[in-house]
């Protein structure tokens, strides 16, 4: 990337934005009003009126519910067209849709008024019956009709008193004893729990009133569907006009509201960004043709993609004193005026190049993962390839199971379909993670929602489990050195980039200091565990995994006594190293041991989600453990099959399940609502498994990249490159 700087006269600003603007490679820098003499620009005129029209489009729009596959062809549409036919579009549009509102509310109206009508209904009593009184008090509510009546016998100031009750209403007709007081049963009924009712302004029964709202809104609702026809047919006829009007004037908004982002003085202004390098000599002719002589385009520096440090970028010396400000003063001389500055170059904005990540089409959706914790600075490698690479391996080794892994995938492609953005991503990331949960699922015995499919087939397979039976345990303590050694690989790949990037940001002494010391620790204590040295203090499956791995084909009794103790000097000479180069450090010594047991949670999940799949089934299906067999687990699924299970010495039962527990041919109905339960159970639980494997084995993978990996070389923090202009879809720029 090349920073790049344009100075020129305020009377040239239009078309250099619009030479800049068509070029459509410029990544713009924000002034931020550092230096003396400058100020930021300001829009340029007809800015407000642009962006009113936008905002008046992008409500039509909102209105018709406009969307991409409205559009018709692009075509070009100049300003007279816009500015009539965007009229002409808003008088309909507004109209039709005030004319809606109405009728929605009209329509609104009539139900409230027939649902405050229902408690009328039920005492069946004409409304006129209700009100218009001179001697007698009416009143309408829902209460208990004995606490009325027990309030009304208590008032002296009800002389006789009647009460319709039509279910929770009651109609209440009393003649006070004085004929002059008035809300005389209001006041009666203080203490007592009722919700008053306004009697509706109607002659007709209850039920002749609803039927005349409902014919009412019957005819609100025809005149509002032929508004909505009428609504459909403008949205057809306009759509495509509309998708061309917003991005033609969201276009013109983006040049005139660019002189924000440049510093400027009465009469020059100076923009900079940065450009590819390899476009920079078409960026100035682009810009100079434009303009000729009243603006100067000049390559301040050049940034390699190879990571330096804090000398990321280099000089280009240009011609003069190589400063913008000899721009400035040509173009202040034309206009006479000369501007105060503080005598250096005018640069403003971060010094940071902005990144593109460009990881092709397998790998570039895991871009998500590495942005979610920070883009990559223009000087750091970007890791979006080794999280491809690492992290749906760890998503499926944790869950290992065919069922779920279909389902994961099944979710991530209609994401994937469906989508467009951030959801699109992340249904290519759910597709990789499911298609590695099914290759782990086949691995660790054909697992089908926690069933041994191989054991169902009634055929051989060299994989026993994911060690949750006593049969498989062997295969779960080999399981957590694999996550070990996963953890030890994946750590040794972060060393190795920070020892990469440290020699090129400053040079290798520092890189042994910083990085290759930590090489020679996390290295040299790993190969100590597993070695010979004290070996009576070793777990046993540290040496017996390997046999266990590969069937048998290869033995691993350890490394031998003198190359643990060689490991042992070399995390000794680690230890040196960090303590001459960065002594403060010598504090986290213990740190590459503890990194890599970090990793076990691979194997914990694993046994984890393996856990909660097989307590679904032992209460939905049962099961039992063959203890003159193979010592696994094996699914009872039936109640015939239970009882040879109970019959049979070498069969020790764990659980009969709620499926198994009662055969429905011969206890009837209990045993149909037994069987009905089960399944219920097997869903129910299978689906919990399903969401808290995103969960666990999601949020473990997502934390051992961020923390453990990202923590050896990656800060992130990076800009992405958003360069001036966009590509038109929907209008030519003819």
């Amino acid at each position: 990337m090349s920073r790049v700087s344009v100075t020129g006269s305020k009377r040239v600003i239009d078309d250099v934005i619009e030479a800049a603007y068509a070029h459509h490679s410029l990544h713009v820098t924000d002034y931020d009003d550092r230096y003396e003499g400058f100020e930021p620009g300001t829009s340029l005129d007809g800015a407000e009126a642009v962006n009113e029209r936008l905002v008046t489009v992008r409500s039509l729009e909102s209105i018709l519910d406009v969307d991409a596959e409205d559009a018709d062809v692009a075509r070009s549409l100049d300003d007279d067209e816009l500015v009539d036919e965007l009229e002409r579009v808003r008088e309909r549009v507004n109209e039709l849709n005030d004319e809606r509102d109405e009728l929605q509310t009209a329509i609104r109206d009539r139900q409230e008024e027939i649902d405050r009508l229902e408690p009328f209904a039920e005492l069946g009593i004409d409304l006129e019956y209700l009100r218009g009184y001179d001697s007698v008090e009416v009143v309408v509510g829902e209460a208990k009709p004995a606490a009325v009546e027990a309030a009304l016998e208590d008032a002296d100031s009800i002389d006789v008193f009647d009460v319709f009750v039509g279910g929770d209403v009651v109609a209440i007709v009393a003649r006070p004893t004085d004929p002059d007081a008035e809300g005389v049963v209001q006041d009666a009924l203080v203490g007592v729990d009722i919700a008053l009712l306004d009697v509706p302004d109607a002659d007709a029964s209850p039920e002749e009133y609803v039927a005349e709202l409902e014919a009412e809104q019957a005819d609100l609702r025809d005149e509002l569907d032929a508004v909505e026809s009428e609504l459909e047919s403008v949205k057809e006829e306009a759509a495509g006009f509309l998708l061309r009007a917003e991005e033609e004037l969201t276009i013109e908004a983006e040049k005139k509201e660019a002189p924000l982002s440049f510093a400027t003085t009465e009469n020059a202004f100076v923009a900079e960004g940065w450009v590819p390098t390899e476009t920079y000599p078409d960026f100035e002719a682009a810009v100079v043709d434009a303009v000729g002589d009243h603006v100067e385009v000049e390559e301040l520096e050049r940034a390699s993609f190879t990571p330096d440090g804090d000398h990321h970028t280099e000089s280009v010396d240009g011609e003069g004193d190589g400063s913008a400000n000899e721009g400035v003063a040509d173009a202040e001389r034309e206009t006479e005026t000369a501007v105060a500055t503080d005598g250096g170059h005018a640069a403003h904005g971060s010094d940071d190049p902005p990144v593109v990540q460009d990881n092709g089409s397998a790998a570039g959706p895991f871009e998500l993962l590495v942005q979610a914790f920070g883009r990559p600075k223009y000087s750091e490698f970007d890791p979006t390839l080794l999280v491809f690479l690492t992290f749906p391996a760890m998503f499926g080794f944790m869950i290992g199971d065919v069922g779920y892994g279909v389902l994961y995938a099944a979710i991530g492609l209609f994401m994937y379909s469906k989508f467009d953005g951030a959801f699109r991503e992340l249904g290519s990331v759910a597709m990789w993670a499911g298609g590695f949960t099914i290759l782990f699922g086949i691995y660790y015995g054909i697992d089908l929602f926690g069933y041994h499919a191989y054991q169902l087939l009634g055929i051989h397979w060299p994989v026993e489990g994911k060690g949750l039976s006593p049969a498989d345990l062997d295969w779960g303590l080999s399981f957590l050195v694999v996550s070990v050694v996963f953890g030890i690989v994946h750590l040794n790949i972060g060393h190795v980039l920070s020892f990469v990037s440290t020699a090129q940001q400053h040079d290798v002494k520092h890189a042994v200091y910083e990085a290759g010391s930590w090489l020679l620790i996390l290295n040299g204590a790993w190969i100590w565990i597993f070695s010979q040295v004290f070996p009576n203090s070793k777990p046993d499956f540290l040496f017996e995994a390997v046999s266990t791995l590969t069937f048998g084909a290869v033995s691993f009794s350890g490394f031998p006594v003198l190359v643990g103790w060689a490991g042992a000097a070399a995390a000794v000479l680690g230890l040196v190293l960090l303590g001459i180069g960065e002594p403060p450090e010598l504090a986290e010594f213990l740190s590459p041991v503890v990194n890599v047991i970090s990793y076990a949670r691979l194997m914990a999940v694993l046994l984890a989600k393996g856990g909660m799949a097989l307590a679904v089934n032992l209460l939905a299906f049962g099961a039992y453990i063959d203890d003159g067999g193979d010592g696994s687990f094996h699914f009872i699924f039936s109640a015939d099959y239970l009882a040879e299970v109970q019959n049979t010495a070498d069969y020790e039962l764990v659980f009969a399940g709620i499926t198994t527990a009662f055969d429905p041919a011969s206890i009837g109905l209990v045993g149909v609502v037994a069987l009905v339960g089960g399944v219920v159970v097997a869903l129910v639980g299978h689906l919990v498994v399903l969401l808290l494997g995103v969960t666990s084995a999601g949020i473990q993978a997502v934390r051992l990249e961020y923390v453990e990996f990202f923590g050896n070389f990656y800060e992130g923090g990076g800009r992405a490159y958003l360069p001036f202009g966009r590509d038109r879809k929907y209008t030519r720029d003819d």
